[in-house]
This record gives C-alpha cells, sequence and structure tokens, in this order.
C-alpha cells in the first residue's frame, strides 16, 4: 500500500511541476532542439527525434489522459482514459489528417481505458466490465450518445492493475488483459493473464498465464499469432528485470510471473521453488521499467520497407529507477520470424530527466501514418513519412 502510495504522489508531483513546461512548448516558446519535422507552428513535437524523412504532427489536443486509440469504418477515432473516466471521440470529416473536433461521448466510467470497435459498435473495458455503445456512428450526429448496454460483467474488481487494454482479435473473441493486483503475488485465475471474451459476452476464459499486467497487443501478420507486452514487477533495481516482448502461439503457455521474470530472473520473493526453465521466455527483453504498452504490427506501405511487419511499440516510461528510461517510442524487427533490432524510434518527451509526454497506445491510420496518444500532454500525434497522403 505505501508502493502504491508512493507511486501516485510521484506521479501528482510530476504532473504538477510540468504544466507550466507543456503549456510554454504548446506555445512554440524554445523551439528547434529536435530533428523531427514538424507540420505547421512550433510546439514541443520539434524536440522529438525521429528516422530521417518522418514527420510528426498533432492530429488531437485537449484529449486529457487520452490512452488506447481504436478506429472505426467511417474514419472516427476513440480513445479511452483512466482517472479522467472518459470516452472521447476524434472524427476526422474533411481528411485533413487531424481531428476536427475532441468530443467527450462518455464520462464518470470506471477507468475507461480499453476501447475497441466491431459491428457498428464501441466496446469499452472498465475495470470490472465491458460497455457496448450499439451504431456508435449514428450517435455521433445527434446531441449526445445513448446509455451503454453491459456486455460483460465479473471482472475482477482490484483497482491495482485494474486498467483493461481489449481489442477484437482474429478469431471474434474480445481479447482483454487482466493483471496482477499486487507488485508481486500468487492469485488465482483470471488475474495475472491474458484472456478473451465469447463473442456473445457470456464466456471468459485464460489464454495465457504468468502475465503479470499486459496494456497492449496485437496480432502478427502472416501468422495471425497474438504478440503482447508485460511490465516487469518493480524492487529489484534500476536495470532488472525487462519489460517483455512476448509471443503465444497457443493457449495455455505460462510466461513465469511471479515465479521467474525476463526468462532467467528468479524471483526474490516469490519463487516458490519454481525454475525459469518451466516457463516461457520472452520473444525479446526490452529495456527495465519502461513500462512497454501499446503495440501494433506495421500493416501499411507508407513507411519504408524495412519497417512492413514490424512491432512499434509505445514505451510510457519509468518511475520505479532512479534514472528515467523509456517515454518513447520503440521498433522491433523481425528476422527469420523472430524478433530482433529493438530501438528507439520517437523520443523526446523525456528531457533532463523530465517528461513532458508519455506515448501510451499505437493505432496504424488507413494510409498508413501511425497515430500515438499521450496521456500526460493530452494529445494525440500523427508519424508519418516524406510527406506522404
Amino acid at each position: 500500500m505505501t508502493q502504491r502510495h508512493d507511486r501516485r504522489v510521484a506521479s501528482r508531483s510530476r504532473r504538477a511541476s510540468r504544466v507550466a513546461l507543456i503549456a510554454a512548448l504548446a506555445l512554440g516558446c524554445g523551439h528547434g532542439h529536435g530533428s523531427a519535422a514538424v507540420e505547421g507552428k512550433p510546439t514541443a513535437l520539434d524536440r522529438i527525434r525521429l528516422p530521417a524523412g518522418f514527420t510528426i504532427a498533432l492530429y488531437a489536443e485537449g484529449v486529457r489522459g487520452a490512452r488506447s486509440l481504436a478506429l472505426s469504418p467511417a474514419g472516427t477515432v476513440f480513445v479511452g482514459s483512466r482517472e479522467e473516466g472518459r470516452v472521447y471521440a476524434l472524427p476526422d470529416r474533411n481528411r485533413d489528417r487531424r481531428a476536427d473536433a475532441v468530443r467527450v461521448i462518455a464520462e464518470g466510467l470506471d477507468e475507461p481505458n480499453g476501447v475497441d470497435v466491431k459491428g457498428g459498435a464501441l466496446y469499452v473495458a472498465e475495470v470490472s466490465r465491458v460497455l457496448r455503445y450499439d451504431r456508435i456512428e449514428d450517435q455521433l450526429a445527434g446531441p449526445r450518445v445513448a446509455p451503454p448496454a453491459v456486455f460483460h460483467s465479473g471482472l475482477p474488481d482490484e483497482r491495482h492493475h485494474g486498467w483493461r487494454y481489449a481489442r477484437f482479435g482474429p478469431d471474434g473473441w474480445l481479447w482483454i488483459g487482466i493483471g496482477a493486483p499486487c507488485n508481486a503475488c500468487v492469485r488465482p485465475d483470471p488475474f495475472a493473464s491474458l484472456a478473451r471474451i465469447a463473442p456473445d459476452g457470456r464466456r471468459l476464459e485464460v489464454y495465457a498465464r504468468g502475465v503479470r499486467n499486459t496494456v497492449g497487443f496485437d496480432w502478427q501478420p502472416g501468422t495471425g499469432e497474438p504478440w503482447f507486452t508485460d511490465n516487469g514487477r518493480d524492487w529489484m533495481g534500476d536495470d532488472r528485470p525487462p519489460d517483455e516482448l512476448n509471443r503465444a502461439p497457443r493457449a495455455g503457455m505460462h510466461f513465469g510471473f511471479p515465479h521467474c521474470e525476463g526468462g532467467d530472473l528468479v524471483d526474490p520473493d516469490e519463487a516458490r521453488g519454481r525454475r525459469c526453465d518451466e516457463f516461457e521466455p520472452p520473444a525479446a527483453k526490452l529495456a527495465p521499467h519502461v513500462a512497454a504498452l501499446g503495440l501494433r504490427f506495421y500493416r501499411g506501405t507508407m513507411f519504408p520497407g524495412a519497417y512492413r511487419g514490424a512491432v512499434f511499440i509505445a514505451e510510457h516510461g519509468s518511475w520505479n529507477r532512479s534514472k528515467p528510461i523509456g517515454y518513447r517510442v520503440t521498433v522491433v524487427d523481425f528476422a527469420s520470424g523472430k524478433a530482433s533490432n529493438y530501438r528507439p524510434f520517437a523520443e523526446g518527451w523525456l528531457e533532463g530527466g523530465e517528461a513532458w509526454g508519455r506515448p501510451v497506445d499505437i493505432l496504424e491510420m488507413p494510409d498508413g501514418a501511425l497515430l500515438v496518444s499521450d496521456d500526460q500532454a493530452g494529445a494525440v500525434y500523427r508519424v508519418a513519412y516524406g510527406g506522404a497522403p
């Protein structure tokens, strides 16, 4: 309880201390330190470093607490949040690659982090249930959105790691992360799992165990296999354990938590006589404590060919580390079917040990550009290549 309290106090303090910085940067004060090309007036985004040929621009601002992203067939971007309790709609009716408006379509919800769209309905994952807003695009034409139906209830209501990431998989089920209600502990199903809910909402099944807290997953093009990020535990020092990128080609796999961290580190508190070779190792070890969240395989053609099939990861940034790291977007390539060459792609939200932004989720748009949400700056960014339309 003390650790959680310390974390919340630290988070609030950081957020408050950076309000002035973010406001100044938004007005263009002190621009010119980054290498990214930025569309429009100078903003904080000219501090973002990207590979040559890439640009970054604001897609929407004033999206307080922007977290998970989803796209409707009509082109509306939906955005979840956590403490704000809101879900936003970001329409782009004139197709100018920037949201026309930021509309709050639901509020007063319980950490509505996860969002996805299927069959014309918007699904929103709260802590203990999943809501369904039917005919969501039709409703956006009116003054307000009607109350939702409850698609699934009975999820654990523990607050620690209680926010959910949720996406529909190619099997038609709604996949959802159910984090461990602790730093390191043994709890029964469905805690510490990647789970999925049947299309009718009546049944939940655990797909993968030993997953401390996944807040991002996607299915690899070509194989259809689920890949997911997982946040390593805290209080093992600055440089261990790593966060993880995991591959789960079949149901029933166990990824080690809480007995083993990172594939080869026996947990100092919860080993309970278990060995690391009993469990599935990560497909790739990510940097320690970076809080790897949303990820997407790149399926588009806008970016250079070297990026096609690679996975982009939003790293929210460390808190349990003496020198902060993360606060960036990274990319992982694939060689002979294996993850390789983990490296930064977009960075600059962290300056001098202080962060003015925290990437959360990634969404590929129909033109091949990537959207990146930032819950600290309350913004969604668009990353494109070569000025392609």
